[in-house]
């Protein structure tokens, strides 16, 4: 029995060696894998709404070290960090650190706007023959969804390590008559980090029943990082030779002109700033983007001649809304502790034009029981 017992004895001590040696070996690969392929996510508490719903923090980290800080209480972009010429990382977009702020409300720092962003004309449409009305809340008119529009809203996430690099996959169920719109709507909208350097933002949707349909992200991007001054000296150039024309209270007329000759004229790279007191209360204007719609294309490149940060921006929607933050004040401070000030940042904000709905001329916001809502915008940062 003894030699029995010493040989079981030592057989046990050998197979506890292979396996350790087996996990040690697996644990290393996976973390190998981890780092060359898909970078890293952190998952972290942000905080509860008013109504006790648990919010989270998700920090995204490429191969390269770039960073991006996104909430699943409105999809909010909340930091968005990218080297400099000096390979010097710096915060590039307006926000907060904490939940209560953005709570207590904000003009869509980061935000994913929906159902359907800019604006709708007196927030009424007809649909299949049938009027709708909607929320107005931007003078007699209908913007982003309405006071508690998909930037209010808690979204179930979803982090993935992906081989293009840390992602977060963002699901709402939006609910038959929210905000007036019909039909219940799936939403997804996934953030790619990829190590390519770019922020990748695909967005999909489907639904129940014919309803319109039009998402955007509306981060406000400062390339010298934000609270650090205006944004009037970075170079603007946008792929679009038309824009469309507006009423007084910003809903296009249906007229789409040429920028040539006018001070919305960016196809050429011209500092945000030259021109912007030809334009009355500051640019927040939708461009025609150059291309076909649904087709992936270039929409805008943007330089800060100071830090040397390069933002160029792909899209496959039809439109783009420039919008230079001409409602900041001074009297909002950000995650850096700096004031926003006044042209403090810029928005350049992928998506069909406003009150496309009302405008049978324009590219087509309805989403119709069977198909599938899909688009895509990638931001890619370099430094020169």
């Amino acid at each position: 029995m003894t030699g029995t017992r010493k040989i079981a004895a030592a057989l046990l001590v050998a197979l506890v060696a292979v396996a350790g040696g087996c996990r040690s070996n697996k644990g290393d690969q996976s973390e190998r894998t981890a780092g060359k392929n898909a970078g890293t996510i952190e998952r972290t508490n942000f905080g509860q709404t008013k109504d006790g719903q648990q919010v989270e923090l998700f920090t995204l980290t490429n191969k390269n070290g770039l960073v991006a800080k996104v909430t699943n209480y409105g999809g909010i972009v909340t930091e968005l960090h990218v080297p400099d010429k000096n390979g010097q990382n710096g915060n590039v977009v307006l926000g907060f650190a904490t939940l209560d702020k953005y709570v207590a409300g904000h003009p869509f720092f980061g935000t994913i706007t929906g159902r359907v962003a800019n604006r709708i004309g007196k927030g009424t449409f007809t649909l299949d023959g049938k009027q709708y009305k909607l929320e107005t809340n931007n003078g007699p008119n209908h913007l982003h969804g309405g006071n508690n529009g998909f930037d209010k809203k808690v979204w179930q996430p979803e982090p993935r390590e992906t081989k293009n690099g840390p992602a977060l996959r963002l699901s709402y169920l939006s609910p038959d008559g929210d905000a007036g719109y019909p039909g219940n709507l799936n939403t997804t909208v996934t953030y790619t980090l990829t190590n390519d350097n770019e922020l990748k933002i695909d967005y999909q949707a489907t639904t129940d029943k014919p309803t319109i349909v039009n998402l955007t992200n509306h981060s406000y991007f400062n390339l010298a990082g934000d609270g650090n001054g205006t944004v009037l000296d970075h170079e603007l150039m946008i792929n679009a030779d038309r824009y469309t024309v507006f009423d007084k209270t910003q809903i296009p007329t249906g007229e789409i002109k040429s920028v040539k000759g006018t001070p919305l004229d960016f196809t050429k790279a011209t500092p945000i700033g030259q021109r912007i007191k030809e334009v009355e209360g500051g640019y927040d204007h939708n461009y025609v983007l150059n291309g076909k719609t649904g087709e992936m294309k270039l929409c805008a490149r943007v330089r800060d001649p100071q830090s040397g940060r390069v933002m160029e921006i792909r899209t496959t929607e039809p439109g783009v809304q420039l919008y230079t933050a001409n409602g900041l004040d001074g009297k909002i401070t950000g995650v850096s502790g700096k004031p926003y000030p006044k042209y403090g940042a810029f928005c350049l904000e992928t998506q069909h034009y406003p009150d496309s709905i009302n405008h049978p001329e324009f590219p087509s916001v309805v989403l119709r029981p069977g198909e599938t809502y899909k688009t895509t915008t990638v931001h890619k940062f370099t430094a020169r």
